[in-house]
């Protein structure tokens, strides 16, 4: 179970506000010249909230949370053939714990609190972006409930070719359609800032927000991933490798999802790409430290593994949560295996950070047989690029260059640019001629091709072995 307090949530974007602006004012910058904000989020955590009091009603279930394990499997078994991509031409998503619908169908099923809201009309459900937006316009009065179509494409309730929400999959899942939010585009102004207690400085009040992208997809904006082809992955407490593949949908055959992209406006198109999602990356390196404790600090994992240069055989496969992309197993658990009376933990160490690299293999393989154009390098951004063993592992694993921008906060740095291209803000052009080159390092494979198939190959054994190890009848299937 993952979950995290919506208000909490709220209250760190509300610090987040005020401590930007105390920074411009020590920068001599004046925050008069603050023209618009842009919102980026994880996306498919899914919230519910009153509308009369603006309180949440329960807990922001997460992406990574696994209690709807029994919900996907009591939705399979009404599924012709028990078919998970029954929807995968309308949504571009399989049925899985993942996504949205299926969190939202266990409040339903689970808390009387918002099954009662909903029977009241009282109930609105969102991303955290539409919780975000919500709040920020006005909330209890008169918010903006909306969300955008990179988000909406990831409820699983979502047509990515009409940009609507279907009637049949809101259907199928039980979900009543008045509770879900607008659609919009990606950057548009949605509405204006308002006034908050909680601001001391009130320098945002009547701002307008005018951009909104999950924040993979921000990432794919901030990396300046604009033509079809081009591809971005981000290591962040999951991993997530996106290719643009333009005004047009790709199905994978490889387990690979659709997602929209981007839509840069309200009549502008809609871009479409290719993602591979692995849930357990940054969180691996979180996990060593804090409930094994071999580590103080990160910086500790990353010397751990460089002191060692190798993992010594032991493999290391992060199924915390099941696998993502391209398994979809929601079965799999965590396992080290290969260990021997001389693994130590720098050997552990090393192989969690291979496993990371080894995860964006398989996508990128899967990636490079769905596009049919192997990519060339591979553009990297998010926290864990500051760990320079990882990347050259991951050069060594893909045996092609990696390249990080100098900013590696690409998330950010795209919801801004969607928020300053809105019409009606105008402030930063999205046409490839004017955008700069960003200055970036660039990591290069060192080692022979031969050593790193070998490794892969054994990875892939490691992952079978840790394929079908829960259900959710195990009587451990819930913390207690």
């Amino acid at each position: 179970w993952v979950e995290q307090d919506p208000k909490e949530i709220l209250n760190s974007v509300y610090e987040c506000v005020e401590k930007t602006c105390e920074k411009m004012k020590q920068l001599n910058i004046n925050i008069a010249n603050i023209r618009a904000i842009g919102v980026t989020n994880q996306r498919e955590t899914t919230v519910v909230w009153d509308k009369t009091t603006g309180e949440p009603l329960y807990n922001a279930i997460v992406w990574l949370d696994l209690r709807t394990q029994s919900t996907v499997e009591r939705l399979l078994k009404r599924i012709p053939g028990k078919n998970k991509t029954f929807s995968k031409f309308k949504t571009g998503l399989p049925l899985s714990t993942y996504f949205s619908a299926v969190k939202l169908r266990w409040l339903l099923d689970n808390v009387e609190e918002i099954r009662k809201a909903v029977e009241d009309r009282r109930a609105m459900f969102g991303t955290i972006d539409s919780w975000l937006i919500w709040s920020l316009t006005g909330g209890k009065n008169g918010g903006i409930h909306c969300t955008d179509v990179t988000n909406a494409s990831r409820t699983m309730l979502f047509n990515i070719h009409s940009l609507e929400w279907d009637p049949e999959l809101c259907k199928f899942f039980d979900i009543p359609m008045e509770i879900l939010p607008n659609v919009r585009s990606s950057s548009e102004v949605y509405g204006l800032m308002v006034r908050f207690p909680v601001f001391k400085s009130g320098a945002l009040t009547g701002v307008p927000i005018s951009g909104c992208l999950g924040d993979q997809s921000a990432a794919l904006v901030g990396q300046m991933c604009f033509r079809d082809g081009q591809a971005k992955n981000t290591y962040g407490t999951g991993c997530f490798l996106l290719c643009n593949t333009g005004q047009k949908s790709v199905f994978s055959e490889h387990g690979l999802i659709t997602t929209i992209a981007y839509k840069m406006g309200r009549d502008k198109p809609a871009f479409y790409a290719l993602e591979g999602s692995v849930a357990i990356a940054g969180a691996v390196v979180r996990w060593l430290r804090d409930n094994l404790g071999i580590a103080k600090t990160s910086q500790e994992v990353e010397k751990l593994a460089a002191d060692v240069g190798t993992s010594y055989g032991c493999y290391f496969v992060p199924a915390f949560s099941g696998l993502y992309a391209p398994y979809w197993e929601p079965s799999a658990r965590g396992i080290i295996c290969g260990l021997t009376q001389f693994t130590n933990k720098s050997h552990i160490a090393f192989a969690a950070l291979e496993a990371v690299c080894f995860q964006t293999r398989e996508i990128l393989d899967a990636m490079n047989k769905d596009c049919g154009i192997p990519l060339s390098q591979l553009q990297v951004d998010g926290g864990m690029t500051n760990n320079k063993i990882l990347m050259q592992l991951q050069s060594d694993i893909l045996c092609i260059p990696v390249v990080k921008p100098s900013m590696p906060e690409t998330t950010a740095l795209g919801a801004a640019m969607a928020a300053g291209a809105a019409e009606g803000v105008g402030v930063w052009s999205l046409n490839p001629g004017d955008l700069t080159a960003v200055t970036c390092e660039r990591f290069e494979p060192q080692i022979n091709p031969e050593e790193s198939e070998y490794r892969y190959a054994r990875w892939k054994k490691a992952v079978m072995k840790s394929m079908g190890w829960e259900t959710s009848d195990s009587p451990n299937g819930k913390p207690k």
